[in-house]
């Protein structure tokens, strides 16, 4: 479980590059339902629109279904 709460954060900043890795303050994998706090209301905004495309991704790069949901906060 801890090994999954790594590995999905480490997935996050490596699908997501340096320029939203920056803003990204906290990844946090609870259940099924990832948690991401943004220091930025724009780029919070902007992902919201892609969510289940970033829950595909993630999951794809883990081989499994570990991610039903994302909360941007």
């Amino acid at each position: 479980k801890g090994f999954n709460k790594m590995s999905v954060r480490d997935a996050w900043h490596r699908l997501m590059g340096p320029a939203i890795s920056k803003y990204t303050k906290t990844v946090e994998l609870n259940n099924d339902i990832l948690y991401i706090t943004l220091e930025s209301a724009p780029l919070r905004e902007e992902l919201s629109y892609g969510k289940e495309k970033i829950v595909n991704l993630l999951n794809e790069e883990m081989g499994k279904t570990l991610i039903r949901k994302i909360v941007l906060r």
